[in-house]
């Protein structure tokens, strides 16, 4: 009898691990990977609302994508709370880290359009409230579909559970800007299995989210990245020899690092349009290494499979450690095996000098790099910050095989397409 994996067509594959020997070999502050300082005199997008994930507009092949010339891209966005008396301190004024620390509770898909790839224009939520079936909207990936405009939207319906969903309607433009219409039923796809990927009765702290489908170049099927953690009840875990690595002798301790189970999910569809898709195993775990491996997505360049997702400092297991930022592995083939970029991993992280400035970073085919400000020093002590919720400067990054390399600053929020669709 055949796995389900055989038939559709896709060989049974062992995820890859990220190991606590390639984890050991983090090192912040490196120009090569750091993201340069973000100035604390940062302008803000829109002083209304808090903007986080960005996700722009593109193409089942990774290619961001304009449309009669206008750039669009979707935010998680959360409305500021300047006057709610649940956000004044005791002498009156506004508590903007208590609000910026509350925004994953409200947050909603919203979308911006320009002209120029920057200086982006409000455009306002992307359903109507009450269309999607949870409290929370939280993030994924925008596909346009063809010169109709249709666009499929994927993205996280979270509390109660969490669940992949997709929601289609089209984008319409007109000289003067961009309006999203029809975007009216949620549609379910998956949620955690327990046997492959934990759900919330295993673990409180669990995480299943961020879908990123995409069309693989090679075989031409239709494939979805997403977040997740290592099936198991929280704390049952094993790391093993094979999750430590070749680890120098006095390293062998891990602590309690069984807490940590982070993977990247992989889905295969069964139809071609993505309405109904089989979860596959992991192709990258980091049991005791790391508990967040957010937002995972590809670069598919020489032949090669980039991937990429994100991390915290805080999401680290006993005896390892590095940056907020992104992280990063390649690979010749889909399914592996992928070793860590940089020998490490860390492909941009923040300056141990400002380590909350910047994250959610989204690697584009063209080398650019977009994040939103969390927040940054705004005194020498760093006991003062100023809250961001607004885009991050755009960062160059250049992949040369399995290293990559800082090699330019840009705008704020700077996204420019890599093609324009003229819409029919």
């Amino acid at each position: 009898m055949k796995t389900t994996t055989e038939k559709f067509g896709v060989t049974p594959h062992q995820p890859s691990l990220w190991t606590r020997a390639d984890a050991l070999k983090v090192r912040a502050d490196d120009p090569t990977t750091t993201q340069p300082l973000v100035s604390a005199d940062f302008p803000v997008l829109n002083n209304d609302v808090f903007i986080w994930d960005t996700m722009p507009l593109r193409d089942l092949d990774g290619n961001v994508t304009s449309v009669d010339g206008w750039s669009v891209i979707f935010t998680l966005t959360a409305d500021r709370h300047p006057n709610d008396p649940a956000y004044l301190d005791e002498d009156g004024n506004y508590d903007i880290l208590r609000d910026w620390n509350d925004r994953h509770g409200r947050a909603k898909m919203y979308y911006w359009f320009s002209r120029t790839g920057k200086n982006w224009e409000f455009g306002g939520r992307v359903m109507a409230e009450g269309v999607s079936p949870t409290a929370r909207e939280w993030a994924g990936t925008p596909i346009l579909l063809n010169d109709r405009g249709e666009v499929d939207l994927y993205y996280t319906a979270v509390t109660p559970g969490a669940t992949i969903v997709k929601v289609r309607g089209r984008v319409v433009t007109t000289e003067h800007g961009v309006s999203m219409v029809g975007f009216e039923k949620v549609k379910p796809l998956f949620e955690a299995d327990g046997k492959m990927y934990q759900t919330e009765a295993q673990n409180a702290f669990w995480g299943f989210r961020d879908p990123w489908p995409f069309r693989d170049p090679k075989d031409g099927k239709l494939y979805m990245l997403f977040e997740g953690n290592v099936a198991g009840e929280r704390g049952s875990h094993k790391v093993g020899e094979a999750e430590i690595g070749d680890v120098p002798p006095g390293y062998e301790d891990v602590g309690n690092s069984r807490f940590q189970t982070a993977c990247v999910g992989i889905a295969v569809a069964r139809d071609a349009d993505g309405d109904d898709w089989e979860m596959l195993p992991p192709l990258l775990t980091a049991v005791g290494v790391n508990d967040q491996t957010e937002r995972p997505h590809f670069v598919f360049q020489d032949g090669k499979y980039y991937l990429f997702t994100i991390s915290h400092t805080f999401t680290y297991a006993d005896g390892v450690t590095g940056p907020d930022g992104v992280y990063g592995f390649v690979a010749d083939s889909l399914f592996g095996p992928y070793v860590p970029l940089n020998g490490s991993g860390l492909v941009l992280g923040n300056p141990s000098s400002q380590p909350f400035q910047t994250y959610s970073h989204y690697v584009m085919p063209n080398g650019l790099v977009t994040s939103f400000i969390d927040s940054v020093p705004t005194d020498a002590t760093g006991t003062q910050i100023r809250v961001g919720g607004t885009e991050a400067p755009t960062v160059g990054m250049k992949i040369k095989g399995q290293q990559t390399f800082v090699v330019g600053e840009y705008d704020y929020g700077y996204i420019p397409p890599m093609l324009d669709v003229t819409l029919k």
